[in-house]
């Protein structure tokens, strides 16, 4: 992998400790979300971060859910560009994202921001590791003016391109899924069918995290995704559910020092859903 990385003027992860310090440089976002239903809203308003503003993933950081696109597929330039806007984040606006699920889903926004050349950060800890105070009343901040910028083509890939991959020794393919997800063992009740993507790793987010719920050092990361075969791949695309958890697994491609992995925005949720895809179960061959 030698696709050039986009700038960003945060590193892909902050301690409690900068935060605390830069609180007034950056703007904080919450982006807690459940799978199960639970509201994250509710859970921001019961206290958040000071000064953090409420991000929604399904309205702020995905378009509507469609059977093509998955359950969160990625929101048009000018869909994103309004509701950053609307949260006080512009063109220059340094974001720190945080959740309270090891950044697994915070990383869908800081993700899709340092994918577009925008400074973004994970707060590595999340809120549990947040000493201060945790104010309830709800943050509205001023609107700020946002342009809206394509998706890099080189970055985000669809069904076809991932469905040529599967037949591509040369391009791997890394499922952040639970394993149990992964090989079949433990469908979830939102996988339309069992099992993962022909050819693909297993590579569960949360293998990303230390035991202090941090993300590991990046030498340890590099040995993670060397094992599953990132060195030797042309091509890194990541997937999960619906396209959320698989960035905390690109942003620890990054922190190892990958450059330049995929985003495959339908993930299972799309693939899953057409019969007439390909699905593997077990463990695949190979599987390091």
């Amino acid at each position: 992998m030698s696709h050039p990385e986009r700038s960003s003027h945060l590193p892909v992860a902050v301690s409690t400790e900068w935060l605390a310090d830069h609180l007034d440089d950056v703007l904080v976002a919450d982006v807690r979300w459940y799978l199960d239903g639970r509201s994250g809203r509710d859970a921001y308003l019961g206290g958040h971060l000071p000064g953090a503003v409420f991000v929604d993933v399904d309205t702020d950081l995905a378009a509507p859910g469609t059977p093509e696109g998955g359950r969160h597929p990625l929101p048009s330039p000018e869909a994103f560009a309004v509701a950053l806007g609307a949260l006080g984040i512009g063109d220059d606006t340094a974001v720190v994202a945080y959740d309270d699920a090891g950044g697994s889903v915070a990383a869908r926004l800081v993700w899709m921001l340092r994918t577009l050349g925008s400074p973004a950060a994970l707060l590595d800890g999340g809120i549990q590791s947040w000493t201060g105070a945790l104010p309830r009343d709800p943050v509205r901040p001023a609107p700020r003016p946002r342009t809206p910028v394509a998706w890099p083509a080189d970055r985000v890939v669809d069904t076809a391109a991932v469905l040529a991959a599967t037949a591509d020794d040369g391009q791997l393919l890394l499922d952040a899924r639970t394993h149990g997800r992964f090989t079949g063992a433990q469908p979830a009740p939102v996988d339309a069918r069992p099992g993962h993507i022909p050819g693909a790793r297993s590579a569960f987010w949360q293998d990303n995290l230390g035991p202090d719920g941090r993300f590991a050092p990046p030498e340890r990361l590099r040995e993670r995704f060397e094992g599953l075969g990132a060195a030797r791949a042309g091509t890194v695309t990541a997937y999960c559910g619906s396209g959320v958890t698989a960035c905390h697994d690109l942003l620890a491609l990054e922190l190892a020092g990958f450059t330049g992995a995929r985003l495959y925005p339908g993930s299972w949720s799309a693939w899953g859903a057409d019969p007439d895809l390909p699905v593997e179960s077990g463990e695949t061959s190979g599987q390091a």
